[in-house]
């Protein structure tokens, strides 16, 4: 088996329509992005950033004071952070990519990753590839939502059997948007992870920082989980290069 490229690819939710009950959008939740990004590159992975469409919009709660630290808010508000630049001048389409050019997918989130990431075949195809060739399927927080859309050679979904996280459904609850979601007729991470077989553990509260290997598919539960899936990502990668 050739040598696994150095070289992720984080997952973006094109999907940016009003969500919340104030009226404000979901779209990519920034620091779900912008913490693998960093984590990925201090460990010397080169990252490309891809939607399904190539656009993508912000979450417009996620950039509040409330959800970004110092560090964060000092990033978010430099348009010449090379993180920025990539996601407002280089951010790919899924289709337009080839797959084999990397080694581990990481799928960032946003309530609005329900939407768009079951059926984002262009996102999903290039992580099956990636796993297919012994890498890394990484995602965090709402992200699980494209594993079940991501088969194996047996044309079962990677996670079936596999233990995982995710957003919880209590989380929903405490956010007051289970309703809407339920509405809306998408599946919970939950729910989406048992429909194929996969065993879903949650975190003791909802927003600990909490993230599950197994094997080459790694899991995180929210945003406070971002860095440290990233983190166990590459880890997993270091354990698949060997």
């Amino acid at each position: 088996m050739s040598p696994l490229p150095k070289k992720a690819l984080i997952a973006i939710t094109s999907y940016n329509e009003p969500f919340y009950a104030d009226g404000k959008k979901t779209g990519l939740f920034y620091t779900e992005a912008l913490h693998p990004y960093e984590a990925l590159v201090e460990n010397e992975f080169e990252v490309d950033l891809a939607s399904e469409t190539g656009k993508y919009g912000m979450d417009e709660h996620s950039t509040e004071k409330q959800f970004l630290d110092d560090h964060d808010e000092k990033v978010y508000n430099d348009p010449n952070h090379p993180f920025n630049v990539l996601l407002s001048k280089h951010l790919r389409r899924a289709s337009d990519l080839n797959p084999k050019d990397y080694g581990l997918f990481f799928a960032s989130a946003g309530h609005a990753s329900l939407y768009d990431y079951p059926s984002a075949r262009g996102l999903q195809s290039i992580a099956e590839d990636i796993y297919e060739r012994g890498g890394i399927v990484s995602a965090v927080c709402h992200g699980p939502a494209i594993l079940p859309g991501i088969k194996g050679k047996d044309g079962e979904s990677i996670i079936k059997g596999k233990t995982v996280t995710g957003f919880t459904t209590e989380g929903e609850v405490v956010l007051d948007i289970l309703e809407k979601i339920k509405d809306d007729k998408v599946p919970t991470i939950e729910d989406a992870a048992a429909s194929v077989g996969a065993k879903y553990i949650a975190p003791k509260q909802p927003f600990d920082d909490f993230s599950q290997t197994d094997g080459r598919v790694v899991t995180g539960a929210n945003p406070a989980s971002a860095r440290s899936t990233a983190d166990a990502a590459i880890e997993a990668f270091k354990n698949a290069s060997k």
